[in-house]
Order: C-alpha cells, then sequence, then structure tokens
C-alpha cells in the first residue's frame, strides 16, 4: 500500500458518513469516481474542485482501484436516494 496513496485518503466516522474522501476536504471518492464514469476529465474536475490537486485525483483513482466495491456501493446507495 502506497503511504502517499493512503495519506491522501481518509475515513473518518462523522465526516462525510464515515465515506473514503480526499484528506481535509469533505468531498467523498465515491463522488469523483461518479463523475469520472460519466466521462468527466480530471482537468475538469479539477475546475469543478480548485482545491484538488492531480495527486488528489490520483490517489481517488487509487483507492477506486483496491476498493472498488466499496465504492460501487456507495454510489448505488446515492443512485437511490
Amino acid at each position: 500500500m502506497s503511504v502517499v496513496m493512503t495519506s491522501r485518503i481518509e475515513k473518518t466516522e462523522d465526516i462525510c458518513g464515515g465515506d473514503a474522501r480526499i484528506a481535509n476536504t469533505r468531498i467523498p471518492v465515491w463522488l469523483l469516481v461518479g463523475y469520472r464514469l460519466d466521462g468527466v476529465t480530471d482537468e475538469r474536475l479539477l475546475d469543478f474542485y480548485p482545491t484538488l490537486t492531480l495527486g488528489d485525483l490520483s490517489a481517488a483513482w487509487w483507492y477506486y482501484a483496491q476498493n472498488g466495491p466499496e465504492i460501487d456501493a456507495t454510489l448505488q446507495t446515492q443512485e437511490a436516494a
């Protein structure tokens, strides 16, 4: 497991419902993955979220590659809401 990648992703029970998020933000990984699956480019995501970096996005994509079922389940839950 990459320390750099994992240090960019946090899970805190009382923030974002405990979902994985970009460290020191309230931007959940599932939200970024959902945009990406809808065809939004990294450049556009950085326009949407100017406080994020390419490193943050890389960490989100890495987290999704390692924890796909967790993120996919959250995406399904969010789509149903």
